[in-house]
């Protein structure tokens, strides 16, 4: 039988596991918070105390850890995962992370004879428990094709973006739009109400026309339009606004790096730096139209 080692077991990660366990596969577990294990333990995983041991005796690795210092860890040094995998291995590292922590991991991976794709994903949380994430996957083809039909139980879209950080580099763009967007969806509808616009007819008039948008329709930051939206639960965040930020600094340090324009992502940034800095940062990113609107968290 496949031997699935999963290490980050938060937000998406543990709903990732989950499909995967619901699926049949033998999973074991890692994640340094006890609550987060227990969780995994009551579905069927089985918990490890440490990466070493987690991933040991994995036919294949699944990462899914929040920012680019966290993987590094996980990764490299004596008890990193690295130093603990057997030959031919394949990995799936599924954080939002830099491209140059991403591009190193894979080199030292290659190194060591164990194949690794970069795979973030998109869709939150509400995505990951229906096992309707995409991904977005870089590195070696013949090595996604090995690991798709795993990636297939957790995601319904999986594209391939090519050589190794590209699949990091398509999620960093990716968000930097999601991050622009949403705000442009907040000023908008703010500004309907102002001029006495009822916030449904807005919502008809601009989910079918121009303004059509992933913010709008599945995901709109008005209570009561969308279903699915965290707008309609206080906020309780998919993907919270400090993990918008991280996105959104990534994105600005790649333009930095690359001399590219971006105007638009910096002034989003500075904005999701204020919100979060105000007590946002554990409220879903949509919710940053209470502090376009003045309220406090």
């Amino acid at each position: 039988m496949t031997q699935i080692a999963f290490i980050g077991l938060g937000h998406m990660g543990y709903p990732m596991a989950k499909n995967l366990l619901n699926a049949g596969y033998h999973i074991t577990g890692y994640d340094i918070v006890p609550a987060a294990l227990e969780a995994f333990v009551k579905e069927g995983g089985v918990a490890s105390k440490n990466i070493a041991s987690t991933v040991q005796n994995a036919d294949i690795v699944i990462t899914m850890l929040p920012e680019g210092k966290h993987v590094k860890s996980a990764y490299e040094g004596s008890q990193g995962i690295l130093s603990h995998v057997r030959p031919n291995t394949l990995i799936a590292e599924c954080s939002t992370i830099d491209i140059e922590t991403s591009s190193l991991i894979h080199r030292e991976a290659e190194q060591k004879g164990i194949r690794l794709i970069d795979a973030p994903v998109s869709g939150g949380v509400a995505a990951a428990k229906a096992g309707s994430i995409s991904f977005m996957v870089g590195g070696q083809k013949e090595d996604l094709d090995a690991l798709r039909p795993y990636l297939e139980i957790m995601g319904k879209t999986i594209i391939y973006c090519g050589k190794a950080g590209l699949g990091q580099a398509a999620k960093i763009c990716n968000n930097l739009v999601l991050g622009i967007s949403m705000i442009g969806v907040c000023e908008a509808f703010n500004l309907a109400e102002k001029l006495g616009l009822d916030a449904r007819i807005f919502y008809d008039v601009a989910s079918q026309s121009s303004a059509q948008c992933w913010s709008i329709t599945q995901y709109c930051p008005v209570p009561g339009l969308v279903p699915s939206s965290p707008a309609n639960r206080e906020y309780e965040a998919g993907f919270t606004s400090a993990m918008m930020l991280k996105d959104l600094k990534l994105a600005v340090n790649a333009a930095q790096e690359t001399s590219s324009a971006l105007p638009l992502g910096a002034e989003a940034m500075a904005l999701y730096t204020l919100f979060c800095g105000n007590g946002g940062q554990s409220v879903d990113f949509s919710g940053i139209i209470r502090f376009l609107q003045g309220i406090k968290e």
